[in-house]
């Protein structure tokens, strides 16, 4: 899919699934600018993008305020004369249980993630709004974001948000031709290597080069970061012009669209509802079948 003369923001691309989006982008014909907070992972993300014989330059920020934000789309117009696409992926942990998690904790990770991504597509929308010209804003969510994870309060919170985020602003910009969605990545990280069913697979992987198994890239929709990079480049191109509000899980073999929060269950009683009615009714009403939470745990198969 080419992407010739289109120009992309992606950040958190120093390294990982950001870099992974930065150079599929970069190899489809776009021009990108890359950013993370360490000069020397932007430095060499630009040099390996460069080497490949792609286009971009470098932003060595912390994202989150709206300078940063300003910087990165004032880089892209400065550099390579406009901005049709931005993907906002930088993200940190700070993981805690409730009762331990700190203050500055929550903060870093809301300023990051959710504030982060606030801040940048509301730059890159003014300025894809100035050009006339419609654009793509593609937001990187999480499965803690639509279910809950242990441990990750903030997490799962800004994640849960920026999904939020990409409903609203896909009404808000349409008329503007800009499409929203947010992605739902589940790839071989540093955090996936953590997850006891997952480590020593993907440590077996990296040692000997050896394919990941059926049940880890279909059962479970686990792959390389590189198996995320086909749905960045779709949603960056013409052919998702009428593509948006959406949430889109990928990983591994797996391409999923997850379902936007609805009522499951409805009951009506005449005059409103008593806290002695609800408790009468509940377990055989509306409460028959509780929704489930949190991430399922992964099991490889025995044997």
């Amino acid at each position: 899919m080419e992407l010739d003369g289109k120009v992309v923001v992606v950040t958190g691309s120093g390294r990982g699934l950001g870099l992974a989006y930065a150079e599929a982008l970069a190899a489809a014909g776009a021009s990108v600018v890359v950013n993370d907070v360490d000069r020397d992972a932007v430095d060499a993300a630009v040099g390996r993008i460069t080497a490949a014989g792609g286009t971009a330059t470098g932003v060595v920020a912390a994202v989150g305020g709206t300078e940063t934000a300003d910087e990165l789309v004032g880089t892209a117009v400065r550099e390579f004369g406009r901005l049709d696409v931005m993907v906002t992926n930088a993200g940190i942990l700070r993981d805690r249980v409730l009762w331990k998690m700190t203050d500055e904790d929550f903060d870093d990770v809301i300023r990051v993630h959710l504030r982060g991504t606030f801040t940048c597509a509301r730059a890159a929308a003014a300025r894809m709004r100035e050009q006339g010209t419609g654009g793509r804003i593609i937001l990187i969510s999480s499965p803690a974001g639509q279910r809950g994870n242990f441990g990750q309060t903030n997490y799962a919170a800004a994640k849960a948000g920026i999904a939020a985020m990409a409903r609203t602003w896909a009404m808000e910009l349409a008329r503007a031709g800009i499409t929203v969605n947010a992605v739902v990545p589940v790839a071989a990280t540093e955090m996936t290597k953590t997850i006891p069913a997952f480590g020593p697979v993907i440590e077996e992987s990296e040692r000997t080069g050896k394919p990941f198994p059926d049940w880890l890239r279909k059962d479970e929709g686990l792959g390389t970061v590189e198996d995320v990079t086909g749905l960045i480049t779709f949603l960056a191109s013409d052919a998702s012009k009428d593509v948006t509000g959406q949430a889109i899980g990928i990983g591994g073999d797996r391409l999923a669209l997850w379902a936007h929060p609805k009522e499951k269950a409805v009951a009506f009683a005449d005059g409103g509802w008593s806290a002695e009615a609800i408790a009468e009714q509940w377990s055989t009403g509306v409460g028959a079948e509780p929704e489930t939470y949190g991430i399922p745990a992964p099991k490889a198969p025995e044997g």
